[in-house]
Formats: C-alpha cells, structure tokens, sequence
C-alpha cells in the first residue's frame, strides 16, 4: 500500500541514484515518482565567473544522473529558473501529492526550501538526512547543548555511530516505481546555461557518480597511508573526493562505512584519521545549524571587534600568488588554476593572509567561495575561522604559522613550488623557501633575481606576527 499516488523527487546536493536518502523514501512511499533537478537562477546568476568549473562539474553530472535515471525506467525533467518558482509550478503540472529531497543545511537553502514549502501546500514538502552521518541535534553534550570544541564532539560521534548509521538506501530495489514525465524536457547545455567551458577536462576532473567511484576505488588502497600522506601537496595523498562530497555523485554513508570499517581497533591509523576529517565536516554543519550567524560573524563575538587594516595592495598580492613566500603563492595559484587547493596549503594560505597580512578572514573565505570547486559554506566557514582563531576550536591566537618553517616540514624538496612557481625551478630544495635569502650572485645562478622575476616579501614574518598579537591582545576574548 502507497501512501501517496505521485511524488516529485527535487534532486539538489545528492547527484547520485545509489544510496540516496530522499529517492529511496519517495519510492517506497509513491506509485509514481517523477523526477526533477533545477539550474536556479538565484544561484547561477550571482557567480563571479560565466567560466565557473562548479557549474561544468555540475552539468556532467546532472547528465550522468538522467541516462542513470532512464535506464531504470524513469526520466530527469530538467529546468533553468528559480527554484522556488520551478518547483511548486511543476507540482501543480504533475498533479503530484508530495516533494521529497534531501536535508540542506545553509541559511540561503533554508530560506528558499521554507518558501518552496509554502508555495506548495496542500501538497507535502518532505525532507531526509543525507548529506552527513548526524546532523542538528543528534550529538549533544551531556547538558543537552551544543559542541563547540571538535574532541568532544568527535568523542560522543564515535560512541554513537553503529552500522545502522552507515547502512545505504537500496535504491535499487524499488526503481520500478519510476515514472516517466508528460511532455519533452530540454536537456541543458554549458552554453545554453550562459556559461563557458573551463579547463576541467584538461585538469582530469570529471562531474558524476562514476568519476566518484573511480577516485574512491583509486584511494582505498592508499587510506592506511593518509595520515602520514595528507600533509604533502607534492603527492598523492588525499581523495580528491571533496567536490563530490560537495555535489552527491558519492554517499557519505558509503566512504564513512569504508573508513571506519578500515579503522576497526585503531589499528589502521591512516583510515581513523580519514574518518575524523568526515567527522570534522558533520562538525562544521552542525556549528552553521546551531549558529547560522557565523556566515557573517566570528563564533566568538569579541573578535568581530578586531579592526584589520586590510591593505589592499597585500589582499591583491595575496589572490595574483604574488607575496614572495614560495610556499603562499603556489598554493594560491593552485587555485587559481585549477579550482583546488590542499588541505595543508589552506591552512598556510589562510593564516598568512590574516596574520601575516592583517586581512579579514572574511576576505580570504569569500575568494576560497568564489573559487574552489569543492565550495562548502559550513566547512570554508569553519576553516577559515579556525586559521584566524576566532572560530570554535580555533587555534590559539598566539599560534602563528611561519610560512617558510611550513614550506620546509611539507614541501621539502620544493617539487610543489616548483611546479607552480616556476620562476624559481632553479632553486635547490634547500633555498628555494626563502630564495629573497640567495645573494645576488646565486640569484643569477639560479636564473631568477628577486624583485625582477619573482616578487620580495611582502611582508617581514617577524614583524608581522608581532602585529597581530598586539591586535589579539586588545581584544577580550
């Protein structure tokens, strides 16, 4: 028995059939489950860049997901609008009596999925976890309150997750209820979305479920090696999954089983630290849930009083890769090329632009918002905050990273320097952190003169961190 004779299925951040929380539900609960995804306007309109590698990745990915979808007998309407509009005016179409999609966590979302559901009614508006493994409420202290220190909180996740937490949706078995749409759906292209091809092809970087499962495939082999890998640009050591985290094309539930499978006693120490940094990301949309007002302001509200002189010669020096630490501008222009950026070099990034060059980390978020493929509000927010100690669980305001030390311990050959500044190629691995240190003479025998071919520091790190602690200190925290 249905409940329910048609359904619409709003696919959003969830790219995937397999293990997909809403489909599933919309399923079993429906006869008839039509399916739809919507290119909204209020998104695509307001980004920086027609030439924007999220909304290619997007594109393969919604494309992978229709022919999915009609081999299992149904079909993807796709649309290009206003979702809130969309959506409410293609249920009354459809005659359907319920929408179901899956959880979003961001005030933006929210806002908008409130007025979906009001635009809807009588027709139901039916929501279900499947961006993170707990969410909102369901890891509290003993006091019934909110974690603000991760520990902790990793501590009582762990103690909570059991195999049903992991298990995935057997979507699969109840493909049958797949309907197919009245009339024609245009298929959308890069071009007819307003928007250019991007290097995204060139870079390897492939949108849809397939590609996840190949990077996942690819890394399981290396987890047990994680910890000790993660920490260095120059090799392979993450999973690149983070866009498809980011987009669906994976179930979190999948990869956290794996890891934490893999972890078992602790005897894998590579697989337990992969799983504390899924961990950190339920963190992270836990801290937006019950404090949506970090999207603007600092978790601890004395440092909202902090007054940064935000130069702008060093801000834009900082974006152009252009500030003679090695370590800063290759990691910059990491991103500016490609749309990623190493974990380890986010870090470094973004403590330099704050404490080194006294800039708001807001600016720093904002750039990271604009151009990183695997864009996430929570998790930027919540980096970012954490490098400019003002977040929960932030490092101590006196914890400066020294970029050249960092360069030193991560990069120490310098092949990721190299690689993207390649200016300084001819520098050995022993000078090529602080090449500003060379004398002219070895400058010329390594075929780069500081000032001419690669920019001097922008900033003295010494002086700089005496600033910024003098800044720190005024404020009560």
């Amino acid at each position: 028995m249905f409940r329910f004779d048609a359904v619409l299925m709003w696919f959003r951040r969830d790219l995937r059939v397999a293990d997909n929380a809403a489909l599933y539900a919309a399923l079993k609960a429906a006869r008839r489950v039509y399916c739809v995804f919507v290119y909204d306007t209020e998104i695509l309109d307001v980004l920086p860049s027609r030439a924007d590698r999220r909304v290619e990745f997007i594109v393969q990915s919604v494309d992978e997901l229709g022919r999915d979808l009609v081999t299992r007998g149904g079909q993807l309407m796709v649309l290009h609008g206003s979702a809130r509009v969309e959506i409410p005016r293609l249920a009354n179409r459809l005659g359907v009596q319920a929408v179901y999609a899956n959880h979003d966590y961001e005030p933006g979302a929210l806002a908008r999925d409130a007025a979906v559901a009001q635009a809807l009614k009588p027709c139901e508006f039916l929501t279900r976890k499947d961006q993170v493994i707990f969410e909102k409420d369901e890891i509290l202290t003993q006091g019934g309150t909110p974690f603000s220190v991760f520990t902790p909180y990793k501590n009582a996740w762990l103690k909570k997750l059991d195999p049903f937490f992991l298990k995935p949706y057997p979507v699969e078995g109840y493909t049958g209820n797949m309907a197919q749409p009245p009339g024609k759906f245009p298929a959308f292209t890069l071009a007819g979305l307003g928007f250019k091809p991007t290097n995204l092809q060139a870079l390897g970087i492939a949108g849809g479920a397939n590609s996840a499962q190949q990077l996942f495939t690819d890394f399981v082999p290396r987890m047990a090696r994680y910890r000790e890998a993660r920490d260095f640009p120059a090799i392979r050591g993450p999973s690149y999954l983070s866009v498809h985290l980011r987009f669906g094309t994976i179930s979190i539930r999948e990869i956290a089983r794996a890891a934490w499978q893999a972890a078992g006693d602790g005897d894998d120490e590579g697989a337990a630290t992969w799983l504390s940094e899924l961990i950190w990301r339920d963190f992270y949309f836990m801290i937006l849930h019950h404090h949506p007002r970090v999207v603007s302001c600092a978790f601890k509200p004395a440092y909202d009083a902090i007054r940064w002189p935000n130069d702008k010669a060093l801000f834009d020096a900082w974006c152009a890769g252009r500030t003679g630490y090695p370590i800063v501008d290759a990691a910059i222009r990491q991103i500016n090329q490609t749309g990623y950026m190493h974990n380890r070099l986010r870090m470094i990034a973004a403590s330099f632009l704050v404490k080194d060059l006294l800039v708001d980390w807001r600016l720093g978020e904002k750039y990271f918002a604009d151009h990183l493929n695997d864009f996430d509000l929570a998790a930027n927010n919540g980096g970012w905050q954490w490098a400019a100690s003002t977040g929960c669980d932030a490092q101590p305001y006196f914890r400066i990273f020294n970029p050249v030390t960092q360069s030193q311990k991560f990069d120490p050959d310098g092949a990721f320097i190299r690689r993207y500044v390649p200016e300084l190629a001819g520098c050995d691995g022993r000078t090529i952190h602080a090449p500003w240190t060379l004398s002219a003479d070895a400058q010329r025998a390594a075929g780069v003169v500081i000032g001419r071919d690669y920019p001097a520091p922008v900033v003295d790190h010494a002086a700089a961190r005496l600033r910024v602690l003098e800044m720190f200190k005024t404020v009560k925290a």
